[in-house]
């Protein structure tokens, strides 16, 4: 039998684990849950815009329509619509994330912001905040609006590979080795972040707060832009990751031979969660729990199969993220929550229900 084949009788194998009538219909569902959020996130906030007011700005950015005032076209092209295209973007990108590590792990508790890997990320972005007025000048010229997310990037892979060689040994991966490694992962950046924090000044200090809370509030069109190759390049490797991700569900071993090169694998698994998840934390701060409260609900309804649940993260996790960020701005208006909290409280039980629904997994 071919390899093709193989691997195709691997996909229906593993479709059939969990398999429900829901996969037939998940993503245009999906589909339109995420743009009506979108519609609702550009048309509420604590200044009025009505729904016609929307629609003008839609049909006269196509060249129709009657023109709109200069305070709603601030207000939804200046202020919303970055802010939402951003919610969109880091929300995919932190469940498309949760969902990849916890197939490479084979465990639903890995997620970037668990294992250690978002504080890793953190880390470089604060010390670019703090330090980075003491860069030499010609690289702040080189790296531009990119150096955040490039610096959270590499922080973020650090954390990654660190965490896969400690947890990994014989080509299999131990999940309570992965968690205390992520424990001792977090515990260590936090402690040099704080560092750092403590040689910042007032300014600093206050921004740094706000920033570890998770916020969208600082969206724009340039912080849109420095962030998009990195969310881009996680999106394009759904199709090329999804059937290696199927494979490495039946084990390593199995992986192999079906066909697949598990360590390239791997590393391009990492690569491309490390670049994402220090994209969204450079554009946002910490916002946690996205990553493991979307996959495991889509595990549920959808099953284990790579190829609907990683673009249904995506879908599900925007939404998730964006309809939050609503939340936020209506919960305590005229003044805005920060998203990180909310995401916690919401994330924090569904985390607790999964660890004690896996507590075998943690018997020594």
């Amino acid at each position: 039998m071919s390899l093709s084949a193989t691997a195709s009788s691997m996909d229906k194998s593993v479709c059939t684990l969990g398999a429900s009538p829901a996969r037939s219909y998940a993503i245009p569902v999906l589909a339109g849950v995420l743009l009506s959020v979108i519609v609702v996130s550009i048309a509420i906030g604590p200044s009025s815009v009505s729904f016609n007011a929307l629609f003008q700005g839609i049909m006269n950015a196509f060249g129709a329509g009657e023109p709109m005032s200069m305070r709603d076209h601030v207000v939804l092209f200046d202020i919303r619509l970055p802010r939402t295209i951003m919610g969109c973007m880091i929300g995919a990108s932190l469940a498309v994330s949760g969902a990849m590590m916890q197939g490479l792990f084979r465990n639903p508790l890995a997620d970037p912001g668990i294992v250690g890997v978002s504080s890793g990320a953190a880390f470089a972005a604060v010390s670019v905040i703090v330090l980075g007025s003491m860069l030499p000048a010609s690289i702040a010229a080189l790296t531009g609006s990119f150096l955040l997310p490039l610096s959270a990037f590499g922080g973020g892979l650090i954390s990654t590979l660190l965490l896969y060689k400690v947890s990994t040994r014989g080509g299999e991966t131990s999940v309570a080795t992965m968690l205390l490694a992520g424990i001792a992962l977090s515990a260590i950046t936090g402690a040099f972040t704080g560092l750092i924090v403590f040689q910042s000044d007032d300014n600093q200090l206050r921004d740094f707060t706000f920033w570890s809370m998770g916020s969208l509030g600082a969206a724009t069109w340039g912080r849109i832009a420095s962030i998009a190759p990195f969310v881009l390049a996680l999106l394009i490797s759904i199709p090329f990751l999804s059937r290696g991700l199927n494979a490495l569900l039946l084990g390593e071993a199995e992986a192999f031979h079906l066909g697949f090169d598990r360590q390239k694998l791997k590393r391009w698994i990492i690569l491309v969660v490390a670049a994402a998840t220090g994209a969204a934390v450079s554009a946002a701060g910490a916002i946690g729990f996205v990553g493991i409260v979307v996959p495991h609900i889509l595990r549920l309804v959808l099953g284990p199969d790579h190829r609907l649940l990683l673009p249904a993260s995506a879908m599900l996790g925007a939404s998730l993220l964006v309809g939050a960020d609503v939340a936020c701005r209506i919960i305590v208006a005229p003044a805005e929550l920060p998203i990180g909290i909310l995401m916690a409280m919401i994330g924090a039980p569904v985390f607790l229900s999964i660890l004690l629904s896996k507590r075998s997994l943690f018997t020594f």
